[in-house]
């Protein structure tokens, strides 16, 4: 087992769990296993690795990260107002129900729907958390640092 420092660029081992402000959780590792991830590949976003730097072989903590830091705030842009004949006909609408669509480059593109009147459908493509503030608790079982 490594002792080292995360920086940048560090693989890690870890379990973490994201919370909401009111102690919801979202997404937990601790009762499964461990996820792995490299420090500034993209995967987490900015305001959660912050957190990370720093950290050692075995520390765990809990930070709070601003939606500025995780997903960002809600852009009312991303909230469409789309025909109820875009959808297929034998589709159940409701509001909350996930759906999703393919953007101009094909890639996937998540949205939920937000509210049904007459023949217009609300879909919110933002991210389900943004505008929220985060609880990251994090338990550093390994970190690998690049020679």
């Amino acid at each position: 087992m490594s002792l080292g420092t995360i920086d940048s660029g560090s693989q890690i081992k870890l379990h973490f769990a994201l919370r909401l402000a009111d102690g919801q959780e979202v997404d937990s590792t601790f009762d499964k296993d461990a996820a792995e991830l490299k420090v500034g590949d993209g995967n987490l976003p900015e305001g959660f690795e912050e957190c990370l730097i720093g950290l050692t072989t075995g520390d765990r903590k809990t930070f709070t990260v601003p939606p500025e830091k995780a997903f960002g705030q809600p852009n009312p842009q991303n909230v469409q107002e789309m025909k109820r004949s875009s959808f297929p006909l034998d589709m159940p609408l409701s509001s909350g129900l996930m759906v999703s669509f393919a953007d101009a480059q094909g890639a996937e593109l998540p949205g939920v729907v937000s509210n049904i009147e007459g023949e217009w459908v609300t879909v919110d493509f933002n991210h389900p958390l943004a505008g929220k503030e985060l609880h990251f608790e994090v338990q550093i079982l390994e970190v690998q640092n690049a020679d």
